[in-house]
């Protein structure tokens, strides 16, 4: 197939960005013809933040990159991973001139929630949740902390929701979860129109052995992530073993001070995606102590592939990738005795943690692998063809389980 990706990176790299590769390298490598138009939130000051507050809305040079590259080659699908800041829903309607199928994967919250998250002032937030016109994210300053910034979202939002790009611009929403699928059904997004399909690990990286004796956590070091309940956690105990943290974020200096004289906390800061995965490998288990709605989880099934089991909040997404007592286990979001007593749980019972070792690995050899994810991908742009070729009026082409993915990426 050919395949036209875009996507706008972030500033500090995370999930999205990794994900973005993996699938754009994961489809290349099988024989898939794939251009990416890739864009980086580092040019936002360069280009002055009014300007990309309104572009945000509607950029005519994204439009324009777009329109040149489908005037000058046949692509059968253009795939958006993220398009806010830089790219703006003006993409899909360039895909739309050239009658080109769109898919978008919802990799965040944005189209639901200005700040992405679904989290506000230490707890999750539904209050903008099916507004067409998101208000409340502008009178709490959601994005950024700021009221104008967040008045530049929500109009993002609010206009494209009048003019139903979402409905019509877009043939196929990839979610990444069941339950991230379900708060999109939730704000009014059509359920037949999206599907669920996870993120994968690719290239694998190898089993570890988990022969050292730390525990690790992988993430940005922000509210919701759920560091400062994973602190107060390890305070509660009295471990011989240390915890690894690696990552930046806002909260890194203040957690750090924090910590200054607690010997079994050291901090990594932020490391390579493949020093990462060596220290999964290495770790008695990965802590993923999110406190909001994941969309996914990506830390989880990295370590999966490394054979090291994962405790997860019990919270959005993370419950559905996370099996309590066989891949890991699972504690009340933001409860730190509850989520001392499962690290307590790793520490008293080495036999049972070996088990969830090799539970582990085998559910990334299941799910997450490349051969599996491939499969999936392909279905979901199949599906996306027939769909906006039915939408021109026209009679879709006939691909082979066009019903399948549905059936089988949803339930």
């Amino acid at each position: 197939m050919n395949i036209l990706m875009l996507h706008n990176g972030y500033r500090i790299r995370g999930g999205e960005d990794e994900s973005f590769e993996t699938e754009w390298h994961m489809l290349r490598d099988s024989g898939h013809h794939v251009e990416t138009i890739h864009v980086h939130n580092e040019s936002v000051e360069e280009r002055g933040k009014v300007h990309v507050a309104l572009e945000s809305v509607w950029s005519k040079s994204s439009y324009d990159v777009v329109d040149r590259h489908l005037h000058q080659r046949h692509f059968d699908v253009v795939h958006v991973q993220n398009f806010f800041p830089l790219l703006s829903p003006s993409v899909y309607a360039a895909a739309k001139k050239h009658g080109v199928a769109v898919v978008q994967t919802l990799r965040n919250y944005r189209l639901l929630c200005p700040n992405v998250y679904l989290f506000r002032d230490g707890h999750v937030c539904e209050d903008c949740l099916g507004k067409k016109f998101k208000y409340p994210s502008v009178v709490h300053g959601c994005y950024r902390n700021s009221r104008l910034g967040s008045l530049s979202v929500a109009a993002m939002c609010g206009v494209h929701s009048m003019l139903g790009t979402w409905e019509k611009n877009v043939d196929l929403y990839i979610s990444l979860t069941e339950f991230a699928r379900q708060k999109f059904v939730q704000a009014g997004f059509a359920a037949e129109k999206i599907v669920t399909k996870g993120n994968c690990v690719y290239p694998d990286p190898g089993v570890g052995r988990g022969q050292d004796d730390f525990v690790l956590f992988v993430g940005r070091l922000s509210a919701e992530k759920g560091i400062s309940t994973l602190l107060c956690a390890w305070e509660r105990l009295n471990p011989s073993t240390s915890l690894k943290i690696a990552g930046e974020g806002p909260l890194m200096e203040e957690l750090r001070a924090r910590t200054k004289n607690n010997p079994t906390v050291e901090w990594l800061g932020p490391r390579s995606s493949s020093y990462v995965k060596d220290l999964m490998g290495a770790a008695k288990v990965t802590v993923f102590c999110s406190e909001w709605y994941e969309t996914f989880g990506r830390v989880a099934i990295e370590s999966f592939a490394k054979g090291t089991p994962v405790i997860a909040s019990r919270i959005g997404a993370l419950a559905e990738v996370v099996d309590d007592r066989r891949t890991g286990l699972l504690f009340e979001p933001g409860n730190a005795n509850d989520l001392a007593l499962q690290l307590q749980w790793c520490f008293d019972y080495p036999e049972e943690l070996a088990k969830m070792r090799e539970n582990a690995r085998a559910e990334y050899e299941r799910r997450h692998t490349a051969t599996v994810n491939r499969k999936q991908l392909v279905e979901c742009y199949e599906l996306a063809m027939a769909l906006a070729g039915a939408s021109k009026g026209a009679e879709a082409r006939t691909w082979k389980g066009v019903k399948q993915p549905v059936e089988s990426l949803t339930h």
